[in-house]
């Protein structure tokens, strides 16, 4: 797909998401560059709040779908590497915060939300902004994202309790799928919040590096697709586990529904979800860099290779794996911590999802045929909230 021409993909329908998951390594060093510009005011925009509170500072993370996503990648990350001493990380979406917001939201405890937004405009993300506002007593907010024209960006720009740090311009994905709207914000989060990595900028390089490795993947990975299966599932430890719940849903969206997907973490998965596992599944996990945590990774991949259950099994690894099964590898000289490898193990997903779209001859750039599934969200009501 990526060594096709623009002609040829604009007739499979594909044009749009294929250019945007291959352009993701260089926005993703254009994020560490937006963050190098703001870092000193974000930073004195945290800071001063916490200085402020007195206590410790809820920071949650919301969003939705793929928005949501981010949150679950990065918040194991930060609850081992983030300031834990003046902040407790959590990850809730938006969905859940508008349902039900006296089950997530506390109204005595200083905040800040963090949202992130492709457009700004999904229903439930203004909401959540508006319905903390009138819960939360002590509340900040930090909007992470990619449409500057967006009522998020639009109503944070006029507020002095808020701060918008804007994405690379082109995060702001035209196809249907989010792709480096994803990344690019999951790697500025990790990048505000981490407080332990000093060496961010070699990190993001080698990163980036990696990213442009798994498109090269493209011949392999097609190999796969070209297997007969119409289930998948994806697994995977700690940050990577939040990870398994974009790779399934970018192939369910792709695809439309045509291939089946399921996620769990690699522990998780025997404890009944692994009924779904078939001889037309594909197995795919996430395997960490964490030498302790990879083990339960490479466990879970022995266990289903060994059943001869599913077509076929498949590591995903940076550098090597002890499994004994077939891997995709990608290398770089330094292992990356596994909230910052997702960003390159998402982009094979990604080119997964693309490639079996294709296959089952749907159009990627605009996947749903009925049309009832948006690229924002519509339908939703916001019904108005009575303290």
């Amino acid at each position: 797909m990526f060594f096709k021409t623009d002609e040829e993909l604009t007739d499979l329908g594909a044009l749009i998401t294929t250019r945007e998951i291959e352009q993701q390594p260089k926005l993703w060093q254009e994020t560490f560059d937006i963050y190098q510009k703001n870092q000193e005011e974000i930073n004195k925009f945290i800071n001063d709040f916490a200085k402020e509170s007195q206590q410790k500072v809820r920071v949650v993370f919301t969003g939705a779908g793929t928005s949501a996503y981010v949150g679950d990648v990065v918040k194991p990350h930060l609850v081992r590497y983030g300031d834990n001493e003046r902040f407790i990380f959590e990850a809730i979406p938006t969905t859940d915060i508008v349902a039900a917001p006296y089950d997530y939201l506390k109204p005595e405890e200083p905040t800040i939300l963090v949202s992130f937004a492709r457009s700004g405009n999904s229903p439930e993300s203004v909401a959540t902004v508006d319905i903390a506002n009138q819960v939360v007593k002590n509340l900040r907010h930090l909007i992470i994202t990619c449409a500057p024209e967006g009522q998020l960006a639009q109503s944070g720009a006029q507020d002095d309790k808020a701060f918008v740090m804007l994405m690379p311009a082109l995060s702001n994905d035209k196809g249907f799928a989010m792709t480096g709207s994803f990344t690019c914000m999951t790697l500025a989060s990790l990048l505000v919040f981490d407080d332990t990595h000093t060496n961010k900028a070699e990190m993001v390089e080698q990163m980036s590096a990696m990213g442009e490795q798994g498109i090269k993947l493209e011949n392999e990975i097609k190999s796969l697709v070209d297997l007969e299966f119409n289930r998948v599932v994806y697994l995977g430890s700690g940050a990577l586990s939040g990870l398994t719940r974009e790779a399934q849903l970018k192939l369910l969206e792709l695809t439309a529904g045509q291939v089946t997907t399921a996620f769990d973490s690699s522990l998780g998965f025997r404890h009944g979800p692994k009924s779904f596992v078939d001889e037309k599944t594909l197995v795919f996990t996430f395997i960490s860099n964490d030498a302790y945590t990879a083990q339960y990774d490479v466990d879970i991949l022995e266990e289903i290779k060994g059943n001869e259950i599913a077509v076929a099994t498949v590591g995903i690894a940076q550098n090597t794996t002890t499994y004994s099964g077939q891997s995709m590898i990608i290398e770089s000289e330094q292992l990356l911590p596994d909230a910052y490898l997702a960003l390159p193990y998402i982009v094979i997903a990604q080119t997964f999802a693309l490639l079996t779209s294709v296959k089952v001859e749907n159009k990627p750039d605009t996947p749903s045929p009925t049309g009832t599934v948006n690229r924002v969200v519509q339908g939703v009501i916001i019904h108005e909230l009575n303290k």
